[in-house]
Parts: C-alpha cells; structure tokens; sequence
C-alpha cells in the first residue's frame, strides 16, 4: 500500500521557515559554461573551513606515506644529546677505550625488580666515587606481530633511560651513551658519573 505525502506540524513548519530565510539559493550555470575549474561558492557564516586545493576532474590525490610514526629511538635521542663531559674522554667512551669500573646485568629482570636494583647500583657506585659504569639491558625479545599499533623490542632497553632522567638517579649522572660493541652495543649503556664532592 502507497502512502501519501505526509503534511509538516506546525512546529515543523516554523523550523523549516527559519532554514528557508537562512538558506543561499546556488547558481545555475548553463552546460557550455562548465569547466574543469574549480567552483566557487559563497559561505553565508563569517567563520569559513579549511580552503580545499583545486583540482581537476580525474587528477589523481597525491599518495601519503602510511608508515607507522613513531618517537625518535633511543639511538637517536641519545646521539642528539648535548655532551656534558670533556669532548675527548667522551670519543674515546664511545669509541670503547674506556673500560667501565663496575656493571650491571639487568637481563631477564621485570620493570619491578630492575628499578630498585638499578637506582642501588648507580647511587653505591657514585658513593664510591666511581666514574664509569655500564648497565646491560639486553636488546629485548622480537614480539612485534605486525599488527596496526607497533610495539618496540626491549622493555628495559627502552625503561632505563628514562630512569637515569629521574630522580634520584639524574643528579648523579653526568652522561649517558649507548655501549660499543665491544661492551654490548645498543643493548647497554655508559653511565658517565658526576664526581663526588
């Protein structure tokens, strides 16, 4: 069964009065006018959106990169560090000619057991007046599975420099660098220590 046309209430009516006063009527163009050029249209409030490029029909958008994006690597960021130390002793510690006075294997432990262990181990080392010491953390278990949010190797890898940024292990230390190979590489760190006064 086909209905009719249904008739507006009169609260209806008013509203679609209100959108009548308000509304543009558009422009008709005759066919032979029509271009590949962009129209332009008249925006009846003050604010306007964002401008769209012209194009043209059939053009084809520009292809984005969908890389995931993620934060600088720890490699990165430590290498973009500013060097607090004497620019000599600090080549011949990336370069591994400095051997550490003490270290620390962090590998196999969770977040809870390796930060008090860490945080020990840095302030004893600095009360002893040690200089130089290297933190293993291993270079972490490959799980990435691909999916859409990337997840990075190392849990520790990537924990502990941000502990050596807070307190109460910032105060003492002076530098921090990824390892040489021969120490371990990117799965171990330098920890440059501030003398002790």
């Amino acid at each position: 069964m086909r209905r009719g046309k249904r008739k507006l209430n009169p609260e209806e009516q008013e509203l679609w009065a209100r959108v009548t006063e308000t509304a543009i009527p558009m422009q008709v163009r005759s066919k032979s006018k029509i271009s590949n050029q962009p129209l332009k249209t008249k925006v009846a409030d003050p604010v306007s959106p964002r401008p769209i490029k012209s194009f043209k029909l059939g053009e084809r958008a520009t292809s984005k990169t969908s890389k995931h994006n993620l934060a600088p690597s720890l490699d990165q960021h430590l290498a973009k560090a500013p060097v607090a130390m004497d620019k000599k002793a600090f080549t011949r510690l990336k370069q591994g000619k400095l051997s550490p006075e003490a270290r620390l294997d962090l590998h196999g432990m969770t977040l809870d057991q390796a930060h008090p262990r860490l945080n020990r181990f840095i302030l004893d080392a600095h009360a002893q007046g040690k200089r130089l010491v290297l933190v293993i953390t291993g270079k972490g278990k490959s799980r990435d599975d691909g999916g859409p949010i990337p997840t990075r190797l190392g849990v520790l890898r990537h924990q502990v420099p941000n502990w050596f940024q807070q307190y109460p292990l910032k105060p003492h230390i002076l530098q921090v660098t990824q390892a040489s190979l021969k120490h371990g590489g990117s799965g171990a760190y330098y920890v440059y220590l501030r003398r002790t006064r």
